[in-house]
């Protein structure tokens, strides 16, 4: 199907804006990315791209074009996918972006599982701490932190009663003070995540145990080193360098090890929901859809065992 194959080139193509990245994101040559380009303009009989040697950038023609074929496509996969799901098979391609510390330590283990039970699905993973623009990306669906502060954007909760936990590495707890209340975070050297420049050391918490008779409190946590990489602050809790404020989805296998353990544990940060989304309803295909249960399930069973870890 070399006329349908030039049509999934052309989209991929219009969205990177570059034959070179089309072909990096296709694992193609940029000359076969340029000849599809070529075919598809003499079939339709007009031009689809202006070419410098510099830029690309669609045509009135082509931005038109790219419009419905767009649209036919996702149509055609919809119908593809719920066929094969009436088969019991799923197919496919799913992009998608995820937090980093979750995707290296966690979800890439669940999408390999993912792909063994259902091979003909294929998986792209971009990992990033820094939010995904899911309508200038070529990304199908992203894994979120927290509730998508763009309001138009499809929210899918994955684990919504997840929150973040203090946890350092037992050789860090048994040679340092021993902590019994908030404050004494003062004293520790803590480890903290930056965000878009901004240093994340306001910890909020908040107790869980309703008997202590206490309000929630905020600690000006600090510490050396800091990173925007939130699994280099994992790795420096692990190697015993400090304390650490983790989303419990991150550090719960790290839990589960006995590699990390809570500190505080009568208090919990702040929620930390993670959430599915996307930019377009319609994007949400049988195979999206499978793959969001598979890893809402997936979530929920490995909360269940570190919260089981923690209570004993």
């Amino acid at each position: 199907m070399k006329a349908l194959n030039d049509l999934n080139i052309f989209v991929e193509t219009a969205r990177q804006g570059s034959f070179s990245k089309a072909a990096n994101s296709m694992d193609m040559t940029p000359a076969a990315i340029s000849a599809s380009a070529k075919r598809l303009e003499e079939q339709l009989g007009f031009p689809l791209f202006v070419r410098s040697t510099r830029s690309l950038r669609l045509t009135s023609e082509g931005e038109i074009f790219l419009d419905k074929t767009s649209l036919a496509l996702s149509t055609l996969q919809d119908g593809l996918d719920l066929i094969s799901s009436s088969r019991g098979e799923l197919s496919g391609n799913l992009h998608l972006a995820a937090p980093s510390d979750f995707g290296r330590n966690l979800l890439i283990y669940w999408i390999d599982e993912f792909i063994e039970d259902h091979p003909r699905v294929s998986v792209k993973v971009e990992l990033s701490d820094s939010l995904t623009d899911m309508y200038s990306k070529p990304v199908d669906i992203a894994i979120r932190y927290g509730e998508p502060a763009e309001s138009n954007l499809i929210a899918i909760p994955l684990c919504g009663s997840n929150a973040r936990v203090l946890c350092a590495s037992p050789d860090y707890v048994a040679s340092h003070p021993e902590l019994k209340i908030p404050k004494d975070l003062l004293a520790h050297n803590c480890l903290c995540y930056m965000t878009s420049d901004s240093l994340y050391n306001n910890w909020r918490l908040l107790p869980n145990i309703e008997k202590n008779g206490r309000e929630e409190e905020t600690i000006l946590a600090q510490g050396n080193p800091s990173s925007n990489d939130s699994d280099v602050i994992r790795r420096l809790a692990l190697n015993g360098r400090g304390i650490a404020n983790k989303s419990l989805m991150d550090v719960s296998q790290d839990l589960i090890d006995g590699k990390l353990v809570r500190v505080l544990p009568e208090w919990d940060g702040e929620n930390a929901p993670l959430y599915m989304v996307c930019a377009d309803r319609r994007i949400l295909s049988p195979t999206i859809r499978k793959f969001q249960q598979f890893i809402q399930e997936k979530c929920c069973q490995q909360r269940a065992k570190a919260l089981q870890e923690i209570d004993e």
